[in-house]
């Protein structure tokens, strides 16, 4: 519990105290955030403003991780470093995105076909590395088994098959999460409740797991203890980072930050064997990516006509006369709801099962 309190409050120091001094940094600089000219007018006001404040909240989860470690001085593990370096290679490709729309001057980075492909390798890169490492008890970080609760026996994947899958929970939650990533502080709350609810499953997973001998309904997963140190410190980075990225932001978390987030959550449902309460847990997440989905089918189906005003689904709303943060907090209470019933749904299951 010590090493999850110190990489969560650490995190949350370096996000609310660093990102103070990052914002004057790219002010210098004048590192600022460019806005599409065909969204609500409402945000032409936020021209200029900071962008990529993703690297200090993934500069506040390496450290809140490696610190706490070393106060506790416990061995990192195998789950933890994927899902680092998933977090980094994610971050990595945002990184490059903002940094051609600041030097370029446009509200377009890298093409979508060249973002998405490089997503899909550092995927890759992740899935297979996933499948390896094995324990004294041959459990690996991640399944070929598809999992909902926990592994589903007879849903079994061939390997290939596995890693494809990975990569396609990867790429959807990290775009979904870079779509969400619009209005001020909408992400960020919303992706603290989220981590928050991961907290909650590792930290109980941890205590029943399988190699404590916890019993028949005992967790077969790796590294729990782990994963719930990396959920308390992005729960707390990005809760630090709120204080800056809510109405009127003064810093946007930029892809850098977005496409981090968004494979974090992947990662960690990956890693806990919960890859179908993800879609539960981060429905927001989904909803987003969904409307830009149904947008783009139904114009391309119909010559032309709209299912929403506007997508992502949040500039819907925006359209329609609800001000900013009216739906930064009605989208949040949905979060949260989402949040609530896949943590019941997963604690449901055990209780169902004594």
């Amino acid at each position: 519990m010590l090493r999850h309190l110190v990489a969560g409050g650490l995190s949350l120091l370096i996000t609310l105290i660093g990102t103070r001094f990052w914002i004057g940094f790219l002010h210098k600089r004048a590192f600022g955030q460019f806005i599409r000219d065909d969204g609500p007018t409402t945000h032409h006001v936020k021209r200029g403003t900071p962008t990529m404040g993703g690297v200090i909240l993934i500069a506040g989860v390496l450290i809140g991780y490696f610190v706490s470690h070393l106060v506790v001085w416990q061995a990192i593990s195998a789950s933890g470093l994927l899902l680092l370096g998933l977090i980094v290679g994610l971050g990595i490709i945002g990184f490059v995105d903002d940094w051609l729309k600041i030097s370029h001057a446009r509200s377009l980075g890298l093409g979508a076909t060249a973002k998405l492909l490089l997503q899909v390798g550092v995927g890759l890169v992740f899935a297979i590395l996933a499948l390896q490492f094995p324990d004294g008890r041959g459990v690996t970080p991640a399944s070929n088994l598809v999992s909902f609760l926990r592994d589903v026996p007879w849903l079994a994947l061939p390997i290939p098959v596995a890693i494809l899958w990975i990569v396609f929970l990867i790429c959807g939650f990290s775009n979904g999460a870079n779509l969400t990533d619009g209005l001020d502080g909408l992400l960020t709350g919303s992706a603290t409740m989220v981590f928050l609810a991961y907290a909650i499953v590792n930290v109980w997973q941890s205590n029943q797991w399988c190699g404590l001998g916890a019993g028949p309904k005992c967790y077969d997963v790796r590294n729990p203890g782990d994963l719930a140190t990396i959920a308390v410190a992005m729960a707390g980075g990005l809760f630090g980072f709120l204080w800056w990225n809510a109405r009127p932001a003064k810093i946007f978390l930029g892809d850098t930050g977005s496409l981090a987030i968004g494979g974090a959550v992947a990662g960690m449902a990956v890693l806990t064997r919960t890859e179908l309460l993800v879609v539960v847990i981060g429905l927001l997440f989904v909803l987003e990516a969904f409307s830009v989905i149904i947008q783009v089918g139904y114009f391309k189906l119909t010559h032309g006509k709209r299912v929403f005003r506007m997508t992502p689904l949040h500039h819907h709303f925006e359209m329609l006369g609800w001000d900013e943060t009216t739906v930064v907090i009605r989208f949040w209470i949905i979060a949260g709801a989402a949040v609530v019933a896949g943590v019941g749904l997963f604690y449901a299951e055990w209780v169902v099962g004594q």
